[in-house]
């Protein structure tokens, strides 16, 4: 613990300077630091041997000579006529505190103690200063850097200004510190102190790039220090422009990115790797009669793009792109196929309308013509009702007229479809369709329709007359009548014709009298009281029944002697020569007193109090 305490003491006495002259100790810190503006404050401590006390203490600063700037002694205490004066006090303890420290002030202060004639000893602390400096400036070179450049090329520029003491600048790549003791690295730094007293550092970095560091991000750093700590500032990222020679190039259908169709407008797109871009020429191919390639220059290019608008089959072909790199005289080429996809219009074997005769057969062939394999299907309402090109009628009827459609699409074409449509007219006299038997009451308002299926379409006549609305479609008509039924009307009926230019037929219907009934209603209530009296009158039937039996077996018993007649309801029943045992029955009645009440009628008489109406039998014997 002894050698803890000697090493802690050497420790912080390491930190002061001191110096024994005549045996009188002074102790200043070595350094004392502060920002610029701010308060600094020395302290003097001194250690004189024995009883003496000290006679004087001067403070000065040391500058091309000694200076004067406090005095403490017997005879009280000043500060000197310098530019202290009005900056400058000191406190009990000894310490000297200087207001508004600048620029200037950074230089050593001496504490001078005297405590006799001969006996004094003095010590010095340097006062250092720090201004923070100025963010990074950063300057990158904006003409460009060729990657074949055997020279180290500036990159950027860092400046920092206004700071003190002058700050240190590093230089990154993508996080990485750049050193000068690399051979493709070069760095040049000037400091210049300005007449404030301030500094300017600027940096300038060279190096060889190559064209991996075309996307590289280049900023500085500035370390510099204040009281106690050490900080730094960074720059904004920069990106340098990096000259490269052109090694492949791509022609490539940028628009659409699906498979091209007529009517289509299609982007092609150039596009060499080298900067600066090169310069772009597009061609079509071609060969001549005798095998010759052909080009034809295409106009209308713009940095590497060219539009093709509303393309058609014949737009298909062999494009080229010539790619020219001036700066490095490099020219490169590429080409590609453009494949316009297209489908001819449909035709049909038949054209609309396809009239047939009833019981006809027919064949109608769907044809198209297009750039890849295609698939067929006829669709009738909505539904597939044959896959490939050929639809097949046989023995048709009037069911089968109507609109089909020719539906062409192309797999390897998503979205590129087609379709047609035909319609097939059935041809043959009226059918009659009507409900034979309507249940009706006279005088009632009839609505009754009639539908004739046929071609031409029929014309619908009523043999009763009233108001009349008709719907056509291409093989059926419906009418629907609306009339009166008369006394007349029930006895004839209403006829429905149809008749069109290959024929007529009819269909009567037939009126059936429905005479009107009354029935007697009853409410839900009523029901549900009818039912209420109907169990408690069965209630009551089997009580009477129930009372009766009992009577009987009572009377029954009494005539054989074995009860005795007596008030109270209960009797016992003994059996000579044995001990009665404690057995009783009670014989309750199950109804409710309103029951009991009605059972036995308005004069019944009430229960004796005690009695309560019930019946014990004595079972101990």
């Amino acid at each position: 613990m002894a050698l803890y305490s000697r090493v802690l003491c050497l420790l912080l006495l390491s930190s002061f300077r001191h110096v024994v002259t005549d045996r009188v100790e002074v102790l200043l810190p070595d350094v004392v630091e502060v920002r610029k503006g701010d308060n600094a404050s020395i302290k003097c401590s001194f250690s004189i041997p024995g009883q003496s006390n000290y006679t004087y203490l001067r403070w000065l600063y040391e500058k091309n000579g000694r200076t004067n700037i406090y005095y403490v002694g017997q005879d009280g205490q000043y500060a000197y006529d310098t530019e202290y004066k009005d900056r400058i006090h000191m406190a009990d303890n000894f310490t000297l505190f200087i207001s508004e420290v600048t620029l200037q002030d950074e230089r050593t202060f001496v504490c001078q103690i005297g405590a006799g004639p001969a006996v004094f000893g003095e010590n010095r602390t340097e006062l250092r200063v720090y201004k923070s400096p100025d963010p990074p400036d950063i300057t990158v070179n904006d003409v460009g850097i060729l990657v074949t450049d055997e020279a180290t090329p500036e990159i950027a520029k860092c400046k920092s200004k206004n700071g003190h003491p002058a700050p240190n600048i590093t230089w990154y790549k993508n996080k990485y510190s750049m050193h000068q003791d690399r051979d493709d690295v070069n760095i040049a730094t000037t400091v210049i102190k300005e007449s404030n007293g301030l500094y300017t550092v600027s940096s300038t970095l060279h190096s060889r790039l190559s064209k991996e560091d075309k996307d590289a991000l280049f900023y500085c750093e500035v370390n510099y220090r204040l009281p106690g700590m050490d900080l730094m500032m960074e720059s904004e990222r920069v990106n340098v422009t990096i000259l490269y020679p052109m090694e492949n190039v791509s022609l490539i259908v940028e628009s659409p990115s699906r498979p091209v169709t007529e009517g289509d407008s299609v982007e092609l797109r150039c596009k060499g790797d080298g900067n600066p871009a090169p310069e772009y020429t597009f061609y079509r191919i071609w060969e001549s009669d005798d095998g010759t390639e052909m080009e034809e220059e295409l106009e209308g290019a713009i940095d590497g793009l060219l539009m093709l608008e509303d393309v058609r089959r014949n737009t298909s072909g062999h494009y080229r792109c010539r790619a020219l790199d001036l700066n490095f005289a490099v020219s490169l080429q590429a080409d590609t196929m453009l494949s316009v996809n297209y489908l001819d219009p449909i035709q049909m074997s038949r054209e609309s309308p396809v009239e047939l005769n009833l019981g006809d057969n027919t064949t109608i062939v769907c044809s198209t013509m297009g750039s890849q394999p295609s698939a067929i299907q006829w669709q009738w309402k909505e539904q597939v009702i044959a896959i490939g090109p050929l639809l097949n009628l046989s023995s048709v009827d009037y069911k089968s007229g109507g609109h089909y459609s020719c539906v062409v699409t192309m797999p390897g074409v998503p979205g590129l479809n087609a379709s047609k449509g035909v319609t097939v007219v059935v041809k043959g006299q009226p059918l009659v369709s009507v409900k034979r038997l309507v249940r009706v009451m006279q005088n009632d308002v009839l609505n009754v329709t009639c539908e004739a299926f046929g071609y031409p379409a029929p014309e619908i006549t009523w043999s009763a007359n009233g108001s009349v609305m008709h719907k056509r479609e291409t093989h059926r008509v419906s009418s629907e009548l609306i009339v009166k039924v008369t006394k007349e009307l029930l006895k004839s009926g209403i006829k429905c014709s149809a008749a069109n230019s290959l024929g007529s037929s009819e269909e009567l219907i037939t009126l059936q009298e429905v005479k009107a009934t009354t029935h007697p209603t009853t409410t839900s209530t009523e029901q549900k009281r009818a039912e209420s009296k109907g169990v408690l009158i069965v209630a009551i039937i089997v009580c009477i029944l129930a009372i009766a039996v009992l009577g009987a077996v009572l009377y029954f018993l009494y005539k054989k002697g074995k009860i005795p007649c007596g008030h109270s309801g209960k009797q016992e029943i003994t059996k000579p020569g044995k001990q009665q045992e404690d057995i009783v029955v009670e014989m309750k009645s199950d109804k409710s007193p309103e029951e009991t009440e009605l059972l036995s009628g308005p004069t019944a008489e009430k229960p004796l109090p005690g009695d309560q109406g019930e019946k014990y039998i004595d079972l101990r014997n």
